[in-house]
């Protein structure tokens, strides 16, 4: 491959390159092997190893764009980013480099998606710490990160109150027995049940 053209982008530390023979692609120095992306000029001819690196840092560089078009939209899970980028059928190998770029730069961030989760889901959602837990857990969230998030979401809503308002709405077609374990399946404890249904 033979540099026709290189230009750095409007994005911060993106370049496009133009090859002499084939599409222009993007490329970033942080996906690169050390010491080639200071090899890149007009006219620089790379072999064919290099010319793979240069076309795999261009891959990568089409799974970020489209990793921070997601982004742009609303928080995302690693987890959740990395099945929707592999449904697009990108390869794992690109799809985790972007991603972890991604993270190193505070772009993408499983906390603050928790958090942001946990906020959304009490909008129409009576659940209580267990549950709620489970439901990360199922996003791909991990247990340390989750527990983080679920501190902050209930140093700010009072569980007991949340428990109450559960109890409210599912007593009006339940009772007895069947009224608690729906708010033990809510993920409320039956310490904490007790204390709302007296």
């Amino acid at each position: 491959m033979i540099i026709k053209s290189i230009a750095e982008t409007s994005y911060s530390g993106m370049y496009k390159v133009a090859p002499e023979e084939g599409s222009s692609f993007y490329v970033r120095k942080e996906y690169l092997p050390e010491g080639l992306f200071e090899r890149i000029d007009v006219g620089v001819e790379f072999n064919a190893e290099e010319t793979d690196s240069l076309l795999d840092v261009g891959l990568t560089c089409a799974v970020e764009f489209k990793a921070v078009s997601y982004l742009a939209r609303a928080e995302q899970s690693r987890f959740g980013l990395t099945r929707k980028l592999i449904e697009k059928k990108y390869e794992k190998k690109y799809v985790e480099a972007a991603l972890t770029y991604l993270e190193g730069r505070g772009y993408l961030s499983d906390l603050r998606f928790a958090t942001a989760w946990l906020n959304t889901r009490r909008i129409n959602h009576y659940e209580g710490r267990s549950r709620l837990e489970a439901e990360l857990a199922a996003r791909g969230i991990a247990r340390d990160i989750a527990g983080k998030a679920l501190d902050e979401f209930f140093s700010e809503n009072d569980e007991d109150e949340i428990c109450r308002k559960a109890y409210e709405k599912l007593s009006k077609n339940k009772s007895d027995e069947k009224l608690t374990a729906a708010l033990m399946r809510a993920g409320f404890s039956l310490k904490m049940i007790k204390r709302v249904l007296e």
